[in-house]
Parts: C-alpha cells; sequence; structure tokens
C-alpha cells in the first residue's frame, strides 16, 4: 500500500508523520531543537539543526512503520512562516532566523513613520512586523554587511528541508505569501515591493516561486541515506505551516474556516478574493484560485504549557488532559477571575503582559486554570472578531492543536465564540496538510478539495454553542477587553 510522508517544522519541534492515503497515522516522531539567543531579542536556529531535526525525525520514523517505510512515494513539507534562512552562494548553511525574533523592531518602526508601511499592505496585504521575512532581509542588510555580501539564497523553514531532501532551491506561494514576500497583483514577487523594503537586490536571492504542490525534485542518494527515505522519490515545495493545518483538518473551500490552538492562536478563513472592509493581520494563498485571511498571536495554549511547569503542584498525571477534567468541574460564575494570555506579548501596539485579575483568597487552582482556558480562548475570539470585521463572516469552525484534545476545551471555543466547532481527528494535521500536497503532486488526488475529503476525519457530534453559557462568557468578555484598554498604558511604561 502506498504511503505519504508529512514532515513539520515549527520554531521548536521537527515531526515526521508517515500516513496511508486514507489519512491514517502509521508512525511519528520528533525532534527536538534549540533556539539560540545570542543577545536579548534574537532568535536563532542554524541550517544545520533543520537538517539534523530532519534526519532524526525521519529516520525515527521509518523505523517505527517497519516494512510500510518502503511504500512511500513522496514527501511533503510544512514550516513555520516568516523568519529567514541563509545559504551562500556554493549552497551552504549560514545562518537561521526564527519568527519569534525582534531583533528588527527599528526597521519596523522606521518603515511606519516613513509611510511605507501603508504602500507595503497595499502590495502584499501585510503589515511589517519584526519577524517578517523582508523585514529581516533589510536588518540583515543594513546591521550586518558582511553576512549580507556572503548570501546566495533566502529560504524559508521547510525550503530548508527541501533543499536537504532534494537539493532544490526553491520557494513556494503559501509560504511567500505569508512572508509579506507576494505582490498579490502579479501573484509574485515585485521590484516595487522590494523597494519598499529597501532591498531590491533580494530579488536575485529569491528562489522562484513554485506551488505547494508542484514536485522540485527527488530524494537524493545521500538524504536517502541519512533518512532511509526511498532514493528517488518525489518531494513537494511544501506549504506554510498555518495553510498545512487548515488543509489538514479538512478546511479548503470558500467560507470555511480553521482554528489552530497551539503556540499560537490562529484563526484564518478561505476566501475567494483578498477584498477586505479593513486590514487583517496576514493573508496567505491555497491552489490557484483561494486565500486565506489570518489573524493570530502568540496567545494560544502555550499559556498552559507554561503554568503547568511553573506551578504544577506535583500530582500524579497531572498535565493537559488532567487540567481539563480539573476545569471542566469549576462552576462558571461572574466571581471568578480573569486571565490575559500575553505572556509572549501577542498585540501589536504595545507591549502587553499576562496576568491574573479578580483574585481573592477563596479562589482556587482550579479557578485560574478555568481562568486561563476562558483568557485563551478571548484571545481568539478576538481575532475572531477582527475578522468578521474585515467583512469575512463564517458560520462554523474547525478546531486543531493542542486545545482540541482537550475535553472541555472544544465546547468552551463553541460557547465563547458563538459558533458551531467541530474537531479534527487527526493530532498532526500540520503534518497531514503537507502530506496531501504530496499525494497530490505525484496524481494521487487532483486537487486538495478532492485530498481533503478522503483523507481527512473529523469527530462525530459537532459542539453547538449553549445560549446561556455565551451569555456568561460574553459578559465576561467585554470585561476583558476593558481591562486590557486599562492596562494599556501600564503595559507601556513597564515594557
Amino acid at each position: 500500500m502506498s504511503q505519504l510522508l508529512g514532515i513539520d517544522a515549527g520554531n521548536t519541534m521537527i515531526k515526521a508523520v508517515l500516513f496511508d492515503l486514507s489519512g491514517r497515522v502509521l508512525s511519528v516522531a520528533e525532534c527536538a531543537g534549540e533556539t539560540f539567543q545570542p543577545q536579548e531579542g534574537y532568535a536563532e536556529r542554524p541550517v544545520e539543526d533543520i537538517w539534523h531535526g530532519v534526519s532524526v525525525a525521519v529516520t525515527r520514523c521509518l523505523q517505527q512503520a517497519g516494512s510500510a517505510a518502503n511504500e512511500v512515494i513522496a514527501v511533503g513539507a510544512a514550516g513555520h512562516g516568516n523568519g529567514l534562512y541563509a545559504l551562500d552562494k556554493q549552497q551552504q548553511p549560514l545562518f537561521g532566523i526564527q519568527s519569534i525574533d525582534h531583533r528588527a523592531i527599528d526597521t519596523v518602526q522606521a518603515l511606519e513613520a516613513s509611510g511605507n508601511d501603508k504602500a507595503i499592505y497595499q502590495l502584499s496585504l501585510q503589515k511589517p512586523w519584526p519577524a517578517a521575512t523582508p523585514v529581516l532581509i533589510s536588518w540583515i542588510k543594513q546591521h550586518q554587511p558582511d553576512r549580507w555580501a556572503q548570501i546566495g539564497h533566502l529560504l524559508c523553514a521547510k525550503d530548508v528541508i527541501a533543499h536537504f531532501l532534494c537539493g532544490a532551491i526553491s520557494a513556494e506561494v503559501s509560504d511567500a505569501a505569508g512572508a509579506g514576500l507576494i505582490d498579490y497583483r502579479q501573484r509574485n514577487y515585485s521590484h516595487e515591493l522590494m523597494a519598499l523594503y529597501g532591498i531590491e537586490e533580494a530579488l536575485n536571492l529569491l528562489p522562484p516561486l513554485r506551488e505547494s504542490c508542484a514536485v522540485v525534485g527527488h530524494v537524493t542518494a545521500r538524504a536517502a541515506q541519512l533518512t532511509g527515505l526511498p532514493s528517488g522519490i518525489p518531494v513537494v515545495a511544501g506549504i506554510f505551516d498555518v495553510v498545512a493545518s487548515a488543509i489538514g483538518s479538512g478546511v479548503v473551500k470558500t467560507g470555511e474556516a480553521s482554528i489552530v490552538a497551539g503556540t499560537w492562536s490562529i484563526n484564518q478563513v478561505v476566501v475567494d478574493k483578498p477584498d477586505y472592509q479593513r486590514p487583517v493581520f496576514m493573508n496567505s494563498i491555497i491552489e490557484n484560485d483561494r486565500f486565506m485571511a489570518i489573524e493570530a498571536s502568540a496567545t494560544s495554549a502555550a499559556n498552559l504549557d507554561w503554568f503547568l511547569r511553573e506551578f504544577d503542584d506535583g500530582r500524579a498525571g497531572n498535565g493537559a488532559a488532567h487540567s481539563s477534567d480539573t476545569v471542566a468541574h469549576v462552576e462558571p460564575n461572574p466571581q471568578l477571575p480573569l486571565y490575559h494570555p500575553y505572556l509572549y506579548s501577542g498585540r501589536k501596539s504595545e507591549p502587553a503582559k499576562a496576568g491574573f485579575y479578580g483574585l481573592s483568597g477563596w479562589h482556587t487552582r482550579a479557578d485560574m486554570l478555568f481562568a486561563l482556558f476562558e483568557g485563551v480562548t478571548f484571545a481568539h475570539r478576538a481575532h475572531i472578531d477582527r475578522l468578521r470585521a474585515a467583512g469575512i463572516p463564517f458560520t462554523h469552525a474547525t478546531l486543531s492543536g493542542g486545545a482540541a484534545r482537550s475535553c472541555i476545551w472544544p465546547q468552551m471555543f463553541a460557547d465563547v465564540l458563538g459558533v458551531p466547532i467541530c474537531v479534527a481527528e487527526c493530532k498532526e494535521t500540520g503534518a497531514l496538510g503537507a502530506a496531501l500536497c504530496a499525494g497530490v503532486g505525484v496524481g494521487v488526488w487532483p486537487d486538495l478539495a478532492a485530498a481533503a475529503q478522503q483523507a481527512v476525519q473529523i469527530n462525530p457530534g459537532e459542539l453547538q454553542p449553549r445560549p446561556e453559557r455565551f451569555a456568561f462568557h460574553d459578559a465576561r468578555y467585554r470585561v476583558f477587553k476593558r481591562l486590557e484598554l486599562a492596562m494599556s498604558e501600564m503595559w507601556r511604561e513597564v515594557g
């Protein structure tokens, strides 16, 4: 039986997942990476670390699969968007910068002061932010001229994987669009857009754009030796990881919505035209005729990881599942505390901070966990309110990511957002989306819609919003937003 391999490279973890053509997971393995911070605000990962992570994860995945590993017919990769990875003119590693890097704040401020940020949005449907790829390119050119002179190729994270597997120097449209490199008038790079960033020379360093499902090369003998993959099988261009997660959740058609509750709060809707009533945070592209309107920030389930890491009381089995059981037994009442999920900032206009509000001596650890679950869901609602304000409505959404595996959180999403919620059955939606691109690339399916229809399973039973719970959360959400406004000046003062 034929198999597809999907690789999902986040900022900290690289996963390799083997699927059959029905979307069933046959094996999964991962390799953790390390973020290097040579100075404050920097977040770097060497290109060699991605190569190592892919080699380890794929090797382990295929070893688990046993004889099924011999049936792999194609490989696709998804990777975190933005950031910047560079090879020299001999295609050897130079440096890697992750999408949580903040070094280029001064570059963003300069673009805003000049008014170029508005012109940039008109062309790319993306406002500059510190870890956006063209912002980082501009920063490297201005502040590290020696590095700049050595660059031969500028890549995104999953492009590094394609190069490792098949030697291709490639880029593709979903990642380039999400990185703010696409001029939507041309659906390609443009001199005018690069000039607004002051990086016209970068046009010669960016790889040719390919479609996500296009075959860009074949697994080399060297990569086969390092990973255990069959030599010569096709490698596709790959895809931006947030779009991959949507596809792996079955969200591929116009009007469908995907919510990814992981490290980042990802809230995205498929549209047939990127024509909005007000700007949205980010845009991307699905195949030839659809676009993804995205509102996102680092305000989601990573808050729970932090809470459990710092305040775990040592009870057996205490983790995300246990926390969900705990929250399920909290009786909703207006006196419960509130939580701002801004541990990693997440708001664009000021350096927001996390915080619990309204704590009293009788509140328990369970009450705090309830506030955290609710606060994360409120942050998703704030993004969805912006999508709706931009004229991008939807009637239901599919939830994936860590929160989707909770016994309580999916229902809370339905209650807070006021829309029915479905949950993707596959836990590895990013890798599945990448694998489906590989399948389309080698002709298993004609397009991603057909691939999703066959290979994506949704858990039975759509979760409906409960009117009384919607009213309860809605009142608390309004206090949550008023607290946010009241804290804005303090956040700026404390930095």
